[in-house]
């Protein structure tokens, strides 16, 4: 019985296994390549001969296809899936005490980098740290699967997304040239999302830093990772020393009354009935932000600063715990 199951793993393991030279649009990628940035063939084929396809990374990008439901999974679906409580479930593990906790641990280890990147940057180092903590738990979960065996199967796998992923294909590759790594040994996300931050390979290339001046942008390095996250954000238009949100109030339980979602601004003078709970000395236009909870929608007003963090992941959720999560750590600092 051991011998059959052992059998059968090295049977999938093989069948995992891909020759993309046979590959027409693996062959055009391949010829890009060499045209664009003097690889050589031989060494292309090599890494395109044994991709061990990533199925479980090229299932989230297969087409939605709608399933006709039984009256019972619908009623299983609602039971996980309340209609209220999206914000609660959302931000349940991505802002709590120990993630909070962590990160004012996460920027004490690294205190003299973090001052440094502030100061060139003017990013504040909670939110920085923040991003950090909600990308890989501060460096703990950077990712198990190989980047370039996922890429590539996101590229030449049929999926709703093939064009981009062999764009980030073809950066990663790139990278491993000018950054001297061997593409087989770097490990990320589904997505191959790479290091502490989770760039994709273009934002890599794009905003990726070499903050310790060791020659090489090594975004699983803390020194680097946190210069090239505040660098993507300064880049994207964050303005130093103007607030990210602040919570707002309004009548009722639920909130209809405007549009909301970062993509949509107000002046302030427009939105009749909301003022924020606190002082809030910016009147630049705002987004309204609305947190769908349990028992009613929590509505806030979105900065400039804001707008940027989605630049990052867009998600206003995403945003938002980013903002609570860097509130909490600059409040936890200030007290220990």
């Amino acid at each position: 019985m051991k011998r059959a199951i052992t059998l059968l793993f090295i049977m999938t393991f093989i069948l995992s296994a891909k020759d993309y030279t046979k590959n027409p649009i693996t062959i055009e990628f391949m010829d890009a390549l060499v045209q664009t940035y003097d690889f050589k063939i031989a060494d292309l084929e090599k890494l395109f001969s044994d991709v061990k396809v990533q199925k479980s990374a090229l299932h989230v990008f297969l087409p939605e296809v709608e399933k006709k439901r039984t009256p019972e999974e619908i009623a299983a679906l609602e039971k996980l899936y309340p209609k209220y409580g999206a914000w609660d479930r959302y931000a349940k593990y991505r802002i709590s005490e120990a993630r909070v906790q962590q990160g004012v641990d996460f920027i004490k280890r690294y205190q003299k980098i973090f001052d440094q990147v502030e100061k060139k940057y003017t990013v504040p180092k909670e939110y920085i740290a923040a991003i950090i903590g909600i990308e890989t738990v501060y460096g703990r979960n950077v990712g198990k699967y190989p980047v370039f065996d996922t890429l590539s199967t996101l590229a030449f796998e049929k999926n709703r997304r093939n064009t981009f992923f062999q764009k980030e294909l073809m950066k990663f590759l790139h990278l491993s040239q000018t950054e001297k790594f061997n593409p087989k040994n770097v490990y990320g996300s589904y997505a191959g999302a790479i290091g502490l931050g989770q760039f994709m390979p273009s934002n890599y290339e794009a905003y990726g830093v070499d903050f310790n001046k060791d020659g090489r942008i090594t975004l699983q390095k803390p020194e680097d990772a946190i210069a090239s996250i505040a660098n993507y954000l300064k880049q994207n238009g964050w303005r130093k020393g103007e607030p990210v949100a602040t919570r707002v109030g309004y009548q009722g339980m639920r909130f209809e009354a405007y549009e909301t979602g970062y993509r949509k601004t107000y002046d302030r003078a427009q939105l009749k009935g909301i003022r924020p709970k606190k002082k809030w000395d910016y009147w630049g236009k705002v987004r309204l932000i609305k947190l769908n909870k349990e028992k009613y929608d929590e509505l806030w007003y979105g900065a400039k600063n804001f707008f940027v963090i989605t630049r990052y992941n867009h998600s206003a959720y995403y945003a938002m715990s980013v903002h609570q999560l860097a509130t909490k750590i600059a409040a936890k600092m200030k007290e220990e």
